[in-house]
């Protein structure tokens, strides 16, 4: 690219952001979640306020975290899942463990499966948190703090909560941006203090939640509509196009992609110049999440499998003529060769 004919960098990145959006933002996402929801039970576990179901999908969802989907699949498939009645069980059983009284108290289990160590090994021989076989001590103190956290915080109606939490929030005032990070907060932020819940994974599971569970909760569906999820797929196409250095905003992938000039608030400005409805008119017009899907789709493996390292060597500028949005592309490497 010649810069000294280049576009400003905004104008730059949502020419990117709109070319990937034609290539790979889907027209039904939103219909297709709801097909989803619905086969899963979570539709129905939604409308009849079904407080276990959903803690029985969350925690399954927390436990594809660190791991490829296949070898978190696998693994449950052979060693079982842990489930609502399996933690109500255990901890009916009266264990003498302090951490298990509340959800607040919870906090520094450190519980170990490989060592078998906690922080409260007094009363170790009788505790319930070591009973289920997941596939490490983190992930059987995340169902545990998840499940006090629906008993204790969400007093055993999850839905209920949200509804609360997403009228408070909106009732607060404000617009654009500020309503819909607002919106969010309300839901990431406590939720977020759950023991080994990531933000990217609530995200992710949230988001489907909110846009698909039930449409005559408009609360919901703004709320889904604005939550976005960076994984490295993401983060990545931001950095080979250029988008990240032509803003400024280069960093790299973790926390930073959420915080001030992160990769989420990049999508977030550019969505606000993308009319989703002329991909459905039955979108909301300003639409981060259907945005964030399209990068991650256009670069995915399972999607278009257009912009990530099998195609493309990390250590070097893309040499593909064949991008559905190479002519736009600054080709930026990944990572500097040794």
């Amino acid at each position: 690219m010649d810069v000294r004919h280049s576009p400003p960098p905004t104008d730059f990145a949502l020419a990117l952001f709109k070319a990937v959006c034609r290539a790979a933002g889907s027209r039904t996402l939103i219909d297709d979640l709801r097909r989803g929801l619905s086969r899963a039970g979570l539709v129905a576990a939604v409308r009849d306020h079904d407080n276990d179901r959903l803690f029985d999908w969350l925690v399954e969802a927390i436990s594809y975290q660190g791991v490829s989907d296949a070898v978190a699949g696998a693994y449950m498939n052979a060693h079982g899942r842990v489930a609502a009645f399996d933690v109500a069980t255990g901890l009916a059983a009266g264990p003498s463990c302090p951490k298990l009284t509340s959800y607040w108290q919870f906090e520094s289990c450190g519980y170990h499966k490989g060592s078998g160590t906690c922080s409260e090994p007094d009363h170790a021989r009788c505790c319930p948190v070591p009973s289920h076989d997941l596939r490490n001590g983190r992930l059987n103190q995340s169902a545990y703090a998840t499940y006090l956290f629906f008993r204790d915080v969400t007093s055993h109606d999850l839905v209920g909560w949200i509804d609360r939490q997403l009228e408070s929030a909106s009732a607060a005032g404000g617009a654009g941006g500020g309503r819909r990070a607002a919106l969010r907060q309300s839901l990431l932020g406590p939720m977020g203090q759950i023991y080994g819940v990531s933000n990217k994974v609530l995200s992710m599971a949230l988001a489907s939640l909110l846009l698909g569970a039930d449409p005559g909760r408009p609360l919901w569906v703004e709320t889904g509509a604005s939550m976005i999820a960076i994984d490295t797929l993401v983060h990545n196409w931001l950095h080979r196009t250029g988008i990240l250095a032509g803003l400024g905003c280069e960093h790299p992938y973790g926390p930073r992609c959420y915080g001030p000039n992160g990769c989420a608030g990049i999508i977030e400005a550019m969505s606000v110049r993308i009319d989703a409805r002329q991909f459905n008119p039955d979108y909301p017009a300003d639409f981060p999440r259907f945005v964030q899907k399209a990068i991650w789709w256009f670069c995915a493996q399972a999607g278009l499998n257009e912009c990530n390292g099998n195609r493309v060597d990390d250590r070097a500028a893309c040499g593909r003529d064949d991008c559905p949005i190479g002519a736009l592309c600054a080709r930026q490497p990944l990572r500097r060769a040794d």
